[in-house]
């Protein structure tokens, strides 16, 4: 046994001496923290210390002789690696979900535990209701048992937050709060629960240094129908002058008095979103007093349709970006040229370099995803859980990278051959990024979701028995978070429709486990088209990344005319805004033979 499979297998038995002495049967361990969000400070990183597993979903259910395990399609090969499976099943999160296997572990008059902070209000409801029906008992407790058995667990990090001038944010604070306070009195409530930090973040015109890789400020907070805003959050966080610029009627309450500051609110309505909001929030609300209104968080759709600043911030962001992308791509091509077949930390790095020489750049949007050959094929793929590979002759390398800059929020995948691809290689990588142009290609009217959408970009996959396991899309913050919703482009149905100023991703892939893995990621907004002869009006999608994809990989025997045009003309485009920026002549040449035209 490993030294880490025998430390794992500690914490297990750790936690179920605990369960014991508590009295329960079982215990559900997600991978969250009071705030939900999907990065988490290393301090709550419970499900990473019982378990190994590092991906940013999932969940393992502990009981006194069994644990499982529960991950999406996204993680199928990665969960492998991580998690011992002596002592840990392997389930599908969707397909078998952990309510099911309690149901089916234990017997009636059993006791499951959870902590009602790190659940939704409406996954608590439904495990109530699931749980009962099987005559088991659900029990609440905020102390976590976790962090009782947790005796190295890191401290929490506290920082001052950033104050984003309306140079980047195009709005003042005062101004978004009175505007979504009407919206709350047209809803009938007296206030809403603004429970994400991103959501207050964007709100107040802050950003926090918390978390890696997400700059929200922990946080959450109750906004009033007058636009009176009052913040739960840790005081040593807030920074000199923040009253002043946030602007009047914002109260700063102390995380240990929610309770006081619920009470408040006994006899009103407070709208608040049981499928985003963690269910302790709202069952406190419930016993202080207030009455519930189920809502969206009213804040989501401002804060995805960005205003004239925010995208035009975005698009700056992403020319700087492009830059150190273009900068990156041809270092790595020179080096391989030169037979340095680097290993997938020191490439990582060397991108990471070249991004932080960018103005406004302040760090990663996440953890880049550098992905040598066979590893690629884990689309999650983190080369810092184990010891990074080396890039190999004649294969494929996959980096999947973003940058956090004052005036936007990045995210990039490009696929590069690495010596001689196959020629499967290349077809596979051309049926991706055919699937690509033709999302980026698509107009389509008010009311069109991104579930609409999403067999564009897997039409041509589909067509030859293949398929990948991932969204095609996902929204995107301004200098907040990479995955934003509400908005979505997946199978999956997403309810939201696509609107003019909303960022998402077209990031259409292939994997095959053990050989290699493809993905063509831009960014793009959306946007209304020139529909002068158009019956109806129409929104397109205007991209935002400016980088070259490899044409080593473009099989041009599978395009059509049109794909062929659409390749040309936005190689032009990347050619066009960005030549100027590169300093480096060796830079310059690099660009200007990735973006020729096809022959």
């Amino acid at each position: 046994m490993s030294l880490a499979v025998a430390e794992k297998k500690a914490n297990l038995d750790s936690l179920r001496k605990e369960l014991k002495a508590r009295g329960v049967d079982a215990f559900c361990v997600p991978r969250a923290d009071e705030y939900l969000g999907e990065y988490i400070p290393a301090h709550n990183e419970r499900l990473h210390w019982l378990t190994g597993f590092t991906g940013s979903a999932g969940m393992a259910v502990v009981t006194a002789r069994d644990a499982a395990i529960f991950t999406d399609g996204r993680y199928t090969v990665q969960v492998r690696r991580q998690v011992d499976a002596e002592h840990y099943q392997y389930r599908r999160l969707i397909e078998e979900p952990p309510l099911e296997w309690i149901t089916e572990q234990l017997g009636a008059g059993s006791k499951v535990l959870i902590d009602p902070r790190m659940c939704t209000l409406d996954w608590y409801q439904r495990a109530s209701q699931i749980l009962a029906d099987a005559h088991i008992e659900l029990v609440l407790s905020t102390d976590n048992p976790i962090d009782h058995c947790w005796s190295a667990r890191p401290e929490a990090f506290i920082a001052k937050a950033l104050l984003l001038s309306e140079t980047f944010t195009g709005e003042h604070s005062l101004i978004k709060r009175e505007r979504l306070g009407r919206v709350i009195a047209d809803l009938g409530a007296d206030a809403a629960l603004i429970f994400a930090p991103d959501s207050v973040s964007w709100l107040l015109n802050v950003r926090g240094r918390d978390v890696p890789r997400l700059p929200v400020l922990l946080s959450c907070a109750l906004l009033e129908r007058t636009g009176d805003l009052h913040l739960l959050v840790d005081e040593r966080r807030i920074p000199e002058g923040f009253h002043e610029h946030t602007g009047a009627g914002v109260s700063v309450v102390p995380e240990d008095q929610a309770a006081a500051l619920f009470r408040k609110f006994a006899g009103r309505t407070v709208l608040a979103d049981p499928g985003t909001a963690n269910a302790w929030s709202q069952l406190s609300l419930e016993e202080c007093g207030a009455t519930l209104m189920a809502s969206d968080d009213p804040v989501l759709l401002p804060k995805a349709c960005k205003n004239a600043v925010e995208i035009a911030g975005a698009q700056e962001a992403h020319r700087r970006d492009a830059v150190a992308e273009i900068r990156f791509l041809a270092w790595l091509d020179a080096e391989v040229s030169n037979g340095r077949y680097h290993d997938e930390a020191l490439v990582s790095d060397r991108l990471g370099e070249f991004r932080a020489q960018g103005e406004h750049f302040h760090e990663l949007s996440f953890d880049s995803i550098s992905a040598s050959a066979s590893n690629a094929a884990m689309c999650h793929y983190n080369h810092l859980d184990n010891s990074p590979a080396e890039l190999i002759p004649n294969s494929l390398y996959l980096v999947d990278s973003g940058g956090q800059y004052s005036d936007g929020t990045t995210d990039i995948t490009r696929t590069v051959a690495i010596g001689e691809p196959s020629e499967e290689m290349c077809e596979l990588f051309t049926l991706v990024l055919k699937g690509h142009i033709a999302l980026d290609s698509a107009r389509f009217p008010a009311g069109t979701t991104g579930t609409h959408l999403d067999s564009l970009a897997r039409q041509f996959l589909w067509q030859t028995g293949r398929d990948y396991d991932h969204g095609t899309g996902h929204g995107v913050g301004a200098f907040l978070s990479v995955h934003e919703g509400p908005q979505r482009i997946a199978k999956a149905w997403n309810a939201t429709a696509l609107s003019p100023g909303m960022i998402v991703s077209n990031e259409p892939g292939y994997y095959r486990d053990g050989a290699f893995g493809i993905r063509c990621e831009n960014l793009c907004v959306v946007r209304e088209a020139d529909t002068t002869s158009s019956e109806v009006p129409m929104l397109e999608f205007d991209a935002l990344t400016l980088v070259p994809f490899d044409r080593r990989l473009i099989d041009t025997s599978l395009l059509s005319g049109q794909e062929r045009a659409w390749i040309d003309a936005y190689h032009e485009r990347v050619a066009l805004e960005i030549m100027d920026r590169l300093d480096e002549q060796s830079d310059r040449e690099w660009l200007g033979a990735a973006t020729a035209p096809l022959e």
